[in-house]
C-alpha cells in the first residue's frame, strides 16, 4: 500500500510565510508609489485626457485599495494567497481603466501591468500566476476592442497580442525565478542548520574528550581550548592570553619542537605536575597551531591494565595446572599422616600439608581474580545476606568466633551486587578483622546504611591495633601481606571484585581504634 505524504510541518509554513513577506512588502511599496504618482502627477503627464473624472476616480480607488490591502490584518483575514490574488486583480483592473482614460495602449499602462505581473510571479506560487497573465490579457484585449467599437484611436491587435504574450512570458519567468530562489533559500537554510548542528556536535566532542586541545595563533596567543586542557596543564587559560604567560614550559617545548622539526614530545606540566604527551599540528591553511595534550600517566595505566589482564590469564592457566599435582601431594601427605611415624616425620608431614593448603588458597585467590568480569549483579537484602554469611563464617572459624563478629543494620537496606562476589569480599574483610581484633564480644561490627540518591555504604570495623600509617598505601597492592601465612591477595581481590560490580572499596582514616573499611555501592541495578 502506498503511504500518504506527511502534512507540512509548522516550520515549513513559517519559512514559506517569511519567504513571501519580504517581496510582498516591496511590491506593496511599489503600488503605493504608483498610486501616489497617479494622484500627484497624473494630470501633468496628460494621463486621463479622454475621461478626467474617471481617471481621478480610478486613481483614488487605486490608492484606497493599496492602503486597505497593505495592512497586516488583511493578510491575517484573507491569507497570503487570497490577498495576492485580490491585489493583482485590482492592479490589472484599475490600470486597464486608467489606460482607457489615457489614450489606450500608447499610454504605457501595459508596461506597468507587466511589472505587476512580474511582482506577482515572484511572490505567488503555482498556476495562479498563469491566471493573472490570462486575466491581464483579457483586460487589455477587451480595452482595445471597446476602443475600436467606440470609434476611438486603437492599436493594431497584433501589437497588443505580442504584449499579451509578453504577459505570459514575464509571469512564467518570474515564477520560475521565484521557485529557484526559494529552492536555493531552503537549501541554504538546511545547510546552515546542518553546519550549526555539526559545529555544535564538534564543540561537544571537544569539550568532553579526554585529551586536551589548544589552538594557538601567531605570536603564541591562545585562541581556543577545552576544559581538559586546563585540567592537564593546571593553569588558568584565557582566550587572547599569551601561551608563555600561562604555560611557559609548553611554550618553550613548542619553540624547541619547531626548531628541531619534531611532531611529538613529552613534558611535565608546571601547574598540575602531570607528564603529558604533546603533539602539534598545523590547523589547516591558517597560521594557527593545533596542540593535543594527552595524559601520559593515563596511557601508562591503560598499558599496565592490558599487561595485568594478560598476566591474569596466564596465571589462571598456570593455577589450573598447579592444582592437579597439588591435590596429589596433599592426598599423599594425609595418607602418610595416618601411618605410624616418628614425631619428626609427623612434623614434616604437617609442614607439607600446611604449605599445600597455602598454595591451594593462593590458587583459589588467583582463580577468583580471573572471574572478576563474570559479575551477575542482583538486589540483595543485606541484613538477611549478612546473617547467612556470619553463620557460615562462624562454622568455619569455630566456636571462638561466636559473638565476636556482629551485624548492626536496618532490615530494609539492599545492595545490588553479585552474590558470590559480595561473599568473597566480606570473607576477606571479616577474616582480616577477626585475625587482628581483640577477640571480645562485638569486636568486629558489620553495618550498612542507605542514602536518598540510591547509594549504599557497607562498613566493616574492628577494635584491633589498626593499620600502620606506612602500610595504608600498600594494603590493596597484590602480594602485600604482614601475616606469615597470608597470600597477600585478599584485599586486592576484594577491591577488584568491588570494581567489577561498579562499587568502591576504601580504607577510612578515623580517630577510633582498629581498621575501618567501607564498600560503596548502589541499591538498584
Amino acid at each position: 500500500m502506498k503511504a500518504e505524504a506527511a502534512p507540512p510541518t509548522l516550520e515549513v509554513h513559517l519559512a514559506d510565510g517569511l519567504a513571501r513577506a519580504e517581496p510582498l512588502r516591496y511590491l506593496n511599496i511599489f503600488r503605493l508609489i504608483l498610486a501616489g504618482f497617479f494622484l500627484v502627477a497624473g494630470r501633468v503627464l496628460q494621463l486621463g485626457s479622454d475621461s478626467p473624472t474617471l481617471f481621478i476616480a480610478a486613481a483614488i480607488a487605486y490608492m484606497a485599495a493599496v492602503l486597505i490591502l497593505g495592512f497586516k490584518d488583511a493578510e491575517r483575514l484573507l491569507g497570503s494567497s487570497r490577498l495576492l490574488t485580490l491585489q493583482v486583480l485590482v492592479d490589472v483592473t484599475l490600470l486597464t481603466v486608467i489606460m482607457w482614460t489615457s489614450g489606450g495602449y500608447r499610454s504605457g499602462m501595459p508596461i506597468l501591468i507587466l511589472v505587476a505581473l512580474a511582482g506577482a510571479g515572484l511572490v505567488g506560487q503555482g498556476r495562479m500566476v498563469l491566471f493573472y497573465a490570462a486575466y491581464a490579457t483579457v483586460a487589455v484585449l477587451l480595452e482595445n476592442a471597446l476602443r475600436l467599437l467606440s470609434g476611438r484611436d486603437t492599436v493594431d491587435f497584433f501589437t497588443v497580442g505580442i504584449t499579451c504574450i509578453g504577459f505570459f512570458a514575464i509571469a512564467q519567468v518570474a515564477r520560475l525565478l521565484a521557485h529557484r530562489a526559494l529552492a536555493n533559500e531552503d537549501l541554504a537554510r538546511q545547510r546552515g542548520a546542518d553546519l550549526a548542528n555539526q559545529l555544535r556536535l564538534n564543540r561537544q566532542i571537544i569539550q568532553d574528550m579526554q585529551d586536551g586541545v589548544l589552538v594557538v595563533g601567531e605570536g603564541g596567543i591562545v585562541r581556543q581550548f577545552n576544559p581538559q586542557a586546563v585540567a592537564l596543564l593546571g593553569a588558568s587559560l584565557r582566550e587572547g592570553m599569551s601561551l608563555h604567560a600561562c604555560a611557559p614550559t609548553l611554550e618553550r617545548e613548542m619553540r624547541r619542537q619547531a626548531a628541531q622539526g619534531e611532531s611529538a614530545h613529552s613534558l611535565r606540566a608546571d601547574g598540575s605536575g602531570k607528564m603529558l604527551l604533546v603533539r602539534a599540528l598545523p590547523a589547516g591553511d591558517a597560521k594557527d597551531t593545533l596542540i593535543y595534550l594527552e595524559d601520559f600517566d593515563r596511557v601508562h595505566r591503560q598499558i599496565q591494565q592490558v599487561k595485568l589482564a594478560a598476566l591474569g590469564r596466564l596465571t589462571a592457566s598456570i593455577a589450573h595446572e598447579i592444582r592437579n599435582p597439588l591435590a596429589s601431594v596433599y592426598s599423599a601427605a594425609e595418607l602418610l599422616l595416618e601411618e605410624k611415624r616418628s614425631e619428626m616425620q609427623a612434623r614434616l608431614i604437617r609442614i607439607i600439608g600446611n604449605n599445600a593448603q597455602r598454595i591451594d588458597r593462593l590458587v583459589s585467590d588467583v582463580l577468583a581474580l580471573g572471574r572478576r568480569d563474570e559479575a551477575l549483579p542482583e538486589k540483595l537484602q543485606l541484613a538477611e545476606f549478612v546473617d547467612e554469611f556470619l553463620e557460615e563464617f562462624t562454622l568455619a572459624e569455630g566456636q571462638g568466633a561466636q559473638g565476636v563478629v556482629v551485624s548492626r543494620m536496618a532490615p530494609d537496606v539492599s545492595l545490588c551486587m553479585d552474590r558470590t562476589h559480595l561473599r568473597q569480599i566480606l570473607w576477606n574483610l571479616v577474616g582480616n578483622a577477626r585475625r587482628h581484633c581483640s577477640g571480645g564480644p562485638a569486636a568486629v561490627v558489620i553495618s550498612a546504611r542507605s542514602f536518598d540518591e540510591g547509594r549504599v555504604e557497607l562498613e566493616v570495623h574492628d577494635d584491633g591495633p589498626g593499620i600502620p600509617e606506612d602500610h595504608r598505601s600498600q594494603i590493596f597492592e597484590p602480594f602485600f601481606t604482614t601475616h606469615s601465612k597470608g597470600t597477600g591477595l585478599g584485599l586486592y581481590i576484594a577491591r577488584e571484585l568491588a570494581e567489577a560490580n561498579g562499587a568502591v572499596l576504601e580504607l577510612l582514616s578515623t580517630s577510633a581504634r582498629g581498621a575501618h573499611f567501607r564498600l560503596i555501592g548502589r541499591a538498584k541495578p
